[in-house]
């Protein structure tokens, strides 16, 4: 009796998704991750609505083949009032911080008794941050030098910078405000307390939710080439594919003369097919239709991420393909927590370089390597872990709702400075576009 009960109850939870874009989860990690939150909910029974201003990107997910129901909103338009007043959900789940600081307040104002939940996909701030940092160290060197060590800022050098920024004072803000934000990363999840103090009664750890976590794995001598992947309009992968065509890519050339080094990306703009060159068998494919099957060809993966955050989805690919990533400090962060890494973590282009040579000619380290992928993603990234979990503790947080609030007030007293600036500038913003 008391499992009908939970049923019943789990089959009347309204969940409205409010989305940064419309998920394209074959073209980012990011979008699947929300799709992993999306397929958790389902599995529970919960209705969901997924509303987004964005305009449909080429490769989104079809939400209403999955009994989903699609709303286009639009931004700073009281029409959303009308809408979520009508729906009423119990959940509202906020795809970034942005869409809290756009929908949040009124969000609040019209359903006060729905849960708000931020889902981060990584920590913003610290990508920022790492992001203007390199772009620093870079200055000081042109590239020329393979053993220079771009990671060498100190970490309070990188946390200084985040604890001043704009984007860190907004994205905080946010995670205050909402009563639970899902974080990707267990190091972001650390950060975010040491930091900046936010209880963990306000943050639960969800990193990707796998179901299938073995790919029909190739064997070491079934496999040839090198691969990249990651979509273009995501700065850490423009900048991976620089760095390896001018400094990573030729040192691997010399090394292995007829290897080839096929890069995949969604959304590949000109300035990246420019740098095809068949010659130096750097190869520029554009989108893969099927990211783990060109994954499963390849005997190494290349993820060279000078800066970034979260979790990083091809390195999650390729483990579940049993592909060896050679990957740098970012790229390997929260991936494997004290278990071995799927393949090599190094900081300088000679290191890189190195490293992927050794996997790529030594069968005995790319199976360890493989093997290790393996463990991981058991260990790791179980969607029936953490599903169950995140189900768990989004329950628990509407069973004790006011309570939980009373003990943010930091939250409560930033929403009420919220509704004196963010509401007013959208509801200026909505006048004046009438007037236009």
């Amino acid at each position: 009796m008391a499992t009908d009960t939970l049923s019943i109850r789990d089959a009347a939870t309204r969940v409205l998704i409010i989305g940064y874009v419309w998920p394209e989860p074959r073209s980012s990690a990011a979008s699947g991750h929300v799709m992993q939150v999306i397929d958790c909910f389902l599995e529970h029974g919960w209705d969901i609505t997924f509303a987004s201003a964005a305009s449909e990107g080429e490769h989104r997910a079809d939400l209403v083949a999955m009994g989903i129901t699609e709303v286009a909103i639009e931004l700073n338009n009281s029409s959303f009032d009308r809408f979520v007043s009508e729906l009423q959900p119990d959940v509202v789940l906020f795809d970034q911080f942005l869409m809290e600081e756009q929908f949040g307040w009124r969000v609040e104002k019209h359903c006060p008794q729905a849960i708000r939940v931020l889902e981060t996909c990584d920590l913003q701030s610290l990508r920022h941050s790492r992001h203007h940092l390199v772009k620093q160290q870079l200055s000081v060197c042109d590239g020329s030098d393979p053993s220079f060590d771009i990671f060498a800022v100190p970490d309070e050098v990188l946390f200084s910078h985040m604890a001043q920024s704009d984007v860190a004072q907004r994205e905080i803000a946010a995670f205050y405000r909402c009563d639970l934000s899902l974080v990707v990363s267990d190091v972001e999840m650390a950060l975010l307390s040491r930091l900046f103090q936010l209880p963990p009664s306000l943050l639960h750890w969800c990193p990707l939710m796998l179901r299938d976590t073995v790919h029909q794995p190739k064997a070491f001598e079934d496999r040839a080439h090198f691969l990249s992947i990651g979509n273009f309009r995501h700065a850490p992968n423009w900048d991976a594919v620089l760095w390896l065509k001018n400094a990573i890519w030729p040192l691997i050339r010399q090394q292995l003369p007829s290897a080839q080094l096929h890069i995949y990306g969604a959304y590949t703009p000109p300035k990246a097919t420019a740098l095809h060159n068949a010659s130096q068998g750097f190869h520029v494919m554009n989108w893969a239709e099927d990211a783990l099957e060109v994954m499963s060809n390849a005997r190494v993966s290349l993820a060279p991420l000078r800066f970034g955050a979260g979790i990083k989805g091809k390195v999650v690919d390729a483990m579940m393909c049993g592909t060896p990533t050679v990957t740098t400090p970012v790229g390997a962060e929260a991936m494997h927590g004290d278990l071995p890494f799927a393949g090599a973590v190094a900081n300088t282009a000679e290191a890189l370089a190195a490293e992927a040579v050794r996997l790529y000619k030594d069968p005995i380290a790319w199976a360890q390597a493989q093997q290790a992928g393996f463990d991981l993603l058991h260990a790791r990234f179980s969607q029936e872990q953490h599903c169950a979990s995140l189900i768990a503790r989004i329950e628990a947080v509407r069973n004790d709702l006011a309570a939980h609030r009373i003990a943010n007030f930091t939250g409560a007293m930033l929403r009420h400075h919220q509704h004196k600036s963010t509401q007013y500038m959208a509801q200026w913003i909505e006048a004046k576009n009438r007037t236009v």
